[in-house]
């Protein structure tokens, strides 16, 4: 689906309209795959699934030794060399109930919200989170990454409605820019989230001139953190087998340049490489939405 200027304001009217009949919950705002790792005491107070409680449990012996040294989320990196069909890799597809999925408060609503670091113990106490809790640190978590300052060639936002994330998009691509969506697709309702994936065909570059990636943030609602760097990308739609049958057509995305990147990144400890030495690629999870331009 294109996003252009003409059609953007009865395209988010539209999205109102269908969203605000899947919810009653004070005209909230469900997109697919809202994070879920976080909620309220109204929501009983439980954090939502981290995957390792639905890994295999019939992993192959080598991913069961790796899981001993390594946080298996972070098997999600992989280089460009290993994208040719026959490649098998271990790989980490985070898995929700499509029910648990965090909602989009709308923008007045959102705006009316404090969001920053400094407003945390404020936070808390409007959301009846306990200082102590695994919530209170996940909810501290994403606003400190939000916090952060962007790096070299960065512009980023954390959006905290679907109105002020298509805003965001609309200053990346341009004014009068079209822009669509592409998303990670499971094909089963399997509840493993780690095993052994293999590429089935060669994959398909999605040709775009900029991007912009959204990910899901742990919170109290929607929460997504959406960025975009100066920097060459390239994104691909690459179809995969898993080793119990599972079908994925997952998009993947390889940042040529990653000089400017921590050394710290997950990438470099999974890949054994440094910074800017070679472009790290990475699938998203099916809540994570990356917009291209449309060409």
């Amino acid at each position: 689906m294109g996003f252009g200027l003409a059609s953007y304001s009865l395209l988010l009217h539209l999205l109102l309209v269908m969203c605000a009949q899947d919810s009653e919950e004070d005209n909230i705002i469900r997109l697919p795959g809202s994070n879920s790792e976080i909620h309220t005491d109204h929501d009983h107070g439980h954090l939502g699934t981290t995957g390792t409680e639905h890994l295999h449990s019939h992993q192959p012996s080598h991913i069961n030794m790796m899981m001993h040294h390594i946080n298996p989320s972070e098997m999600r990196f992989f280089t460009m060399e290993d994208m040719f069909v026959g490649k098998t890799m271990p790989v980490y597809f985070r898995r929700k109930e499509p029910s648990n999925s965090r909602l989009f408060l709308p923008r007045h609503k959102a705006d009316s919200i404090p969001f920053s670091l400094k407003e945390l113990p404020q936070l808390l106490q409007y959301f009846s989170i306990s200082p102590d809790s695994p919530q209170a640190k996940s909810m501290e978590g994403t606003l400190r990454q939000c916090d952060n300052k962007p790096i070299t060639g960065e512009v980023k936002l954390c959006a905290t409605s679907l109105e002020s994330m298509l805003d965001f998009n609309r200053g990346v691509f341009g004014l009068d820019s079209a822009f669509s969506v592409v998303t990670t697709t499971y094909f089963s309702d399997s509840n493993v989230s780690f095993q052994n994936y293999t590429i089935l065909k060669v994959p398909k570059e999605i040709l775009a001139s900029k991007m912009v990636a959204c990910h899901s943030l742990p919170y109290s609602y929607a929460v997504f953190y959406c960025h975009s760097q100066k920097s060459e990308n390239k994104v691909y739609k690459v179809s995969l087998s898993g080793d119990n049958g599972d079908r994925i057509e997952a998009v993947a995305v390889c940042h040529m340049d990653t000089s400017q990147w921590s050394r710290n990144h997950a990438s470099f400890r999974v890949l054994g490489i440094e910074p800017g030495t070679s472009p790290v690629c990475h699938f998203f999870p099916a809540d994570n939405l990356i917009w291209v331009d449309s060409i």
